[in-house]
């Protein structure tokens, strides 16, 4: 099953990102999860079809109203444990 990793930065912890993120993705018929980081980003992973995944990778561009985005960095994705 396709999978990806985000880590964005900006204005997204304390605004909503994360809970705006798990619905952007349940919308899209996608598992995700998104936690904030100590550094102040929010870090996300997506699992299931790779076109949904493309387009929440949009949708983080600009996230949920109140947040504003500086960039957005895709990162691999580690095996997940058998």
């Amino acid at each position: 099953m396709p999978a990806a990793r985000f880590r964005i930065a900006g204005r997204v912890q304390g605004v909503g990102f994360r809970a705006a993120t798990r619905a952007e993705g349940a919308r899209l018929g996608l598992a995700v999860q998104a936690e904030n980081r100590a550094d102040g980003t929010v870090e996300v992973r997506a699992d299931g079809d790779a076109a949904a995944i493309d387009a929440l990778a949009r949708w983080l561009q600009h996230g949920p109203p109140l947040a504003r985005v500086v960039c957005v960095e895709r990162l691999p994705v580690a095996p997940e444990a058998p």
